[in-house]
């Protein structure tokens, strides 16, 4: 039996690996170990570690990483954190292979502690393009991991081209469509109006009004605009004043910059057309998505999920320059007229076309398999 440790280290971490661990957790071969660290793990950004246990996963090691301040100095700090626990927990869990996800700074620090400790690693949602340091970090894990799980073909070849061998390479789609997939199958239903009062701060939204789903993020690389940038795209909704879900912004560099922007403008602006929340769980944000007139801001869940559920989206800034998107996301500057006009435009247009560019919703099962039946070589060669 193969041991598989799953580092979750935030909300969209999370989202991110779910239906794999299902999947690994429900096969004889497998023994799921997961490790929950860094903003997983904090109050203020949801506790996501409550929701891994509620949906019944057993917790093998919590690593607290995390340094307040939320600049670039912390968040190189934070890496460096939980690059001095993680090997710890590795010892103690000693797995078969490890997964890590995407291109946060945790999958660095995930990264870097299972290659010089010679456990396999393997990756997931490699080799796409986004831009800002985002896009630095995912190209990083992919030439430390020794077995890869990209979304679609496109980045498949791009992974090849970086000089990793073809027969490591997996297409398999992203495994937050398989959540995406299996919610829309079971039905579109809103959460219930009793949790959303219950949560959250702010106005009291009537879903059965067009609504929007907000949620902007800092960008490490343009790290001091961020109370700039938000205000803009607050001024717009204020401009606009439809319902609005709007969540607090991640742990990022950056990130109180953006939560200051929101805190100034909660006080100088009447808002009761606005609600706050720190975190959804997947089935609630993606029964929001399916609902909502518009998706704002700069979260990859526009594009991603957002082509598989054809939702309107305008898409704002930088953080996702680059990324692979469908004919749903409309892409505006940092700038409230352009966000407003979009948003108008979108929540006109309705829903558009499912695409299926990150997968078909079968991921899970998929990696589950390769984690438990390929042969693992750590002992790359690596091509010019």
């Amino acid at each position: 039996m193969r041991k598989v440790c799953v580092v979750v280290g935030s909300r969209a971490n999370y989202s991110s690996i779910k239906s794999v661990m299902c999947a690994a957790q429900g096969r004889p071969d497998l023994k799921l170990q997961v490790v929950v660290g860094a903003s997983a793990l904090l109050d203020r950004f949801g506790s996501v570690v409550e929701t891994v246990e509620a949906d019944g996963f057993e917790i093998d090691a919590r690593v607290h990483m995390i340094i307040e301040g939320e600049n670039p100095t912390t968040m190189a700090k934070s890496t460096g954190l939980g690059l001095l626990e993680l090997p710890t927990v590795f010892e103690n869990l000693r797995p078969d292979v490890v997964l890590t996800v995407g291109d946060r700074f945790e999958t660095m620090a995930t990264a870097i502690a299972a290659a010089y400790m010679n456990i396999p690693l393997a990756h997931t949602m490699g080799g796409e393009v986004s831009g800002t340091i985002d896009e630095n970090i995912r190209h990083a894990v992919t030439k430390l991991s020794h077995i890869h799980f990209p979304a679609n073909q496109a980045a498949a070849e791009r992974i090849i081209r970086m000089g990793e061998d073809p027969s490591t390479v997996h297409v398999v789609g992203c495994p937050r469509i398989d959540l995406v997939a299996e919610i829309v199958d079971e039905n579109s239903r809103l959460p219930e109006r009793a949790w959303l009062e219950y949560e959250g701060v702010g106005g009291h939204i009537n879903l059965d009004e067009p609504f929007l789903l907000v949620s902007q993020h800092p960008v490490t690389t343009e790290y001091g605009e961020g109370e700039r940038q938000i205000t803009e795209t607050l001024m717009a909704l204020h401009e606009l004043q439809m319902p609005t879900i709007m969540l607090w912004p991640n742990v990022d560099a950056g990130s109180e910059d953006i939560a200051r922007g929101m805190r100034k403008f909660r006080e100088h602006y009447e808002h009761d057309y606005m609600r706050f929340y720190k975190n959804f769980s997947v089935e609630t944000y993606v029964r929001l998505m399916k609902r909502c007139a518009c998706k704002v801001g700069n979260s990859s869940a526009a594009i991603r999920e957002g082509a598989f559920l054809g939702v309107p989206a305008v898409n704002i800034g930088t953080r996702q320059i680059d990324r692979e998107r469908g004919s749903n996301v409309i892409d505006v500057d940092y700038d409230c007229s352009q966000i407003i006009d979009a948003v108008k435009r979108q929540a006109q247009n309705g829903p558009y076309p499912s695409e299926a560019i990150y997968g078909d919703g079968r991921a899970g099962g998929r990696i589950a398999e390769a984690l438990a039946t390929r042969k693992f070589n750590i002992h790359k060669r690596m091509t010019y």
